[in-house]
């Protein structure tokens, strides 16, 4: 079976199963932007030649994760993927303890209650509680943000030992997605020592416009950051100072309750 033209930083690992890795790549060539793609387009993204592609996506769609149209030929993920999340989500120690706490914040504030994981440099929403106010439905279970511009980000590196923080910063693509955001190395460090002053970050539209995030972190027995509860509200309908000083208690006390409830994390 022919293949793949590209290579990655793990070629020369003898264990790795590159059958493995391919199909899985298959699955991700799936997004929002590429809900359906035809052979052609699987090859061309993924790098395999149509031999590969054909093999692949026939076994995929044997195993249940890809669905074939018998008219059009194309191919989108099928619910089986789905049911991958939900076996992380149902199995993830954190996600099942905080969400007691999540809900109780959800109801008590009646705005979007997150909760997020750290992945490298980015974090990943793991539970979300929507509010009736909230315009922007784009953010979804699973969707991954920068960690440098976003409220739970900053409460994470926040907590990390500085030097891990500022690794963390120096690995992280800097760039400006609004004119909001803070994006030097030097005022990020700034603002991880105000955060990790005040026992909580906030955000005022860096990522999403006029988004307003005030998160805490969630730590293990050993004080590790391992998550952020995070209240995301409009600049239409709160100023920057007062969600703040509403949301900024709320927030540091659900993290400190998740934190103090299992040690299993």
């Amino acid at each position: 079976m022919a293949a793949d033209n590209t290579k990655g930083p793990d070629d020369a690992d003898p264990l790795m199963v590159r059958s493995v890795e391919k199909a899985f790549r298959v699955l991700e060539a799936f997004d929002g932007t590429n809900r359906s793609l035809s052979l052609a387009q699987i090859g061309t993204s993924v790098g395999l030649d149509k031999s590969a592609a054909q093999r692949f996506t026939h076994t995929l769609n044997r195993l249940g994760y890809l669905r074939k149209d018998p008219v059009t030929k194309r191919f989108e993920l099928s619910l089986r993927s789905l049911e991958m999340a939900r076996h992380f989500i149902t199995a993830n120690p954190i996600v099942n303890q905080a969400m007691p706490y999540l809900l109780h914040l959800s109801r008590e504030t009646e705005e979007t209650v997150n909760l997020t994981l750290p992945d490298g440099v980015d974090i990943v929403f793991a539970a979300r509680f929507m509010s009736r106010h909230m315009l922007n439905t784009d953010v979804v279970v699973g969707t991954r943000m920068p960690a440098f511009c976003t409220a739970p980000g900053r409460a994470i590196l926040s907590r990390l030992p500085a030097e891990q923080a500022i690794s963390l910063l120096g690995r992280s693509p800097l760039q400006a997605f609004t004119p909001q955001t803070v994006h030097t190395v030097e005022a990020l460090v700034a603002q991880l020592n105000a955060a990790r002053h005040a026992g909580y970050a906030t955000t005022w539209g860096e990522f999403f416009p006029g988004d307003l995030s005030v998160a805490a972190a969630v730590l293990d027995q050993a004080g590790r950051p391992v998550a952020a509860v995070n209240i995301g509200v409009s600049n239409a309908r709160y100023t920057p100072e007062k969600a703040e000083e509403l949301f900024a208690p709320l927030v540091t006390a659900a993290a400190r309750s998740i934190s103090q409830a299992s040690p299993a994390f």
